[in-house]
């Protein structure tokens, strides 16, 4: 344990702890990460890694970046948390900026993407009941088969993953679900007139980078519209620059009724999520009706402020779109000279490719054999890798990842 506190434990006493003292809830690829510092990552024997998830896109801006680890360090050393039980000189600002920033009249702050959705849920239903007219308790919100927005009670009551769900019932009513990138079955749905809201990621992320059909996400919102029902985009892992836009919702030129933020809201370095809505829905909710005892402190609020500046002064969208079309080129090019490679999706720095198994090899082994190389990703689904680096990353790393992917699978 003394070695532990020096911080000169090795791998397999990293990994003998996490699994003698923490829940089974994860398993990870095994590789113990000491250091970050903008594309890459170093493990406790000093390997240097690239890091090709980007902790699920929380690390758009890379790993420390030094704008975000002073905003966070300055405000920890003046003023960490008072709750929302008083006011305190950052959150105002940082609503102010991050309402302007996306166009929208309210923010109401949270700290994880799971506690951001289950605030949209209630703001949703409780727009139903005051301004829509749905009777009490009778208000249904579409969902879409594949779905991952978190794993709390009420969310994994409607995820069609049985990792999610199996055995952790009973599960909360009121949610219609129908499959992704179906415009039809939404407008089938829609029919009901206690359909409050359609809860939607515009590229499923979690399922494996599916995208859907162009023109599908204004489809669906013009029809929210046409019913009176809210367009709800789940934007945590999508956006904040990761698709080549600002928001992956902006290819299509939709503004969703209310948008859901997080991860790279706080570049990875502390937890921050967002709704942001207008004041018709947002002001349904009165005192004392939902809160947070950690949302909108001021670390938070100096944090997502820098966050989001860097999104914007590095041009970061415009890097993601770039580097992304070079990506997925390369990977199309690998594609050719292998079978391993069935499918090859995304857009801007959220890709996947599909892995078919040869040899009694599976994604798993492709992404051992990855970070032997020097590059960390991570299966999901069994047979797909998601490539997702932080969008700091130049046009030369970028390269030399794709040497390094090409490596690896013309290997097998």
């Amino acid at each position: 344990m003394q070695a532990t506190m020096k911080n000169e434990i090795t791998s397999a006493q990293a990994m003998q702890l996490e699994d003698k003292y923490g829940a089974h809830n994860y398993h990870p690829l095994p590789v113990v990460l000491t250091r970050g510092e903008g594309v890459y990552v170093w493990d406790v024997d000093g390997k240097r890694y690239y890091d090709f998830l980007s902790a699920y896109s929380a690390l758009n801006q890379g790993h420390c970046h030094p704008k975000l680890i002073k905003a966070m360090v300055d405000q920890a050393q003046t003023l960490a948390l008072t709750s929302r039980a008083f006011y305190n000189d950052q959150l105002g600002v940082y609503e102010k900026y991050i309402t302007h920033y996306f166009g929208y009249d309210k923010v109401l702050p949270m700290n994880t993407g799971a506690e951001a959705v289950e605030t949209a849920l209630k703001l949703c239903r409780r727009w139903a009941y005051d301004k829509k007219g749905v009777a009490s308790n009778q208000a249904k919100i579409v969902v879409c088969e594949g779905n991952f927005h978190g794993r709390t009670t009420t969310i994994v009551s409607f995820s069609t993953d049985p990792d999610s769900n199996k055995n952790f019932g009973p599960y909360t009513p009121g949610f219609v679900t129908i499959p992704y990138n179906d415009v039809n079955a939404l407008e089938q749905a829609l029919q009901d007139t206690t359909v409050a809201g359609f809860l939607v990621e515009p590229i499923q992320g979690e399922a494996g980078v599916k995208v859907p059909d162009e023109g599908y996400l204004k489809k669906c919102y013009d029809l929210c519209k046409k019913h009176n029902v809210l367009f709800i985009a789940d934007e945590v892992q999508t956006g904040l620059a990761r698709t080549g836009r600002m928001l992956a919702c902006d290819y299509e030129d939709v503004k969703p009724d209310m948008l859901i933020l997080g991860k790279a809201l706080s570049g990875g370095i502390y937890p921050v999520s967002a709704v942001l809505t207008n004041d018709e829905v947002m002001l349904c909710i009165k005192p004392g009706e939902h809160g947070s005892t950690y949302g909108g402190n001021p670390i938070a609020a100096k944090v997502a402020i820098a966050a989001l500046e860097i999104l914007k002064e590095e041009h970061l969208e415009r890097n993601a779109y770039h580097l992304g079309n070079i990506l997925r080129t390369e990977l199309k090019k690998l594609q050719a000279q292998t079978d391993i490679i069935s499918v090859v999706r995304g857009k801007g720095l959220l890709n996947a490719i599909v892995i078919k198994p040869k040899n009694n090899k599976t994604a798993w082994d492709v992404c051992l054999a990855l970070r032997d190389n020097g590059l960390l990703a991570k299966p999901t689904h069994g047979d797909i890798i998601r490539f997702a680096p932080p969008l700091v990353m130049t046009e030369d790393q970028l390269l030399d990842c794709v040497d390094i992917i090409k490596k690896t699978i013309l290997a097998f």
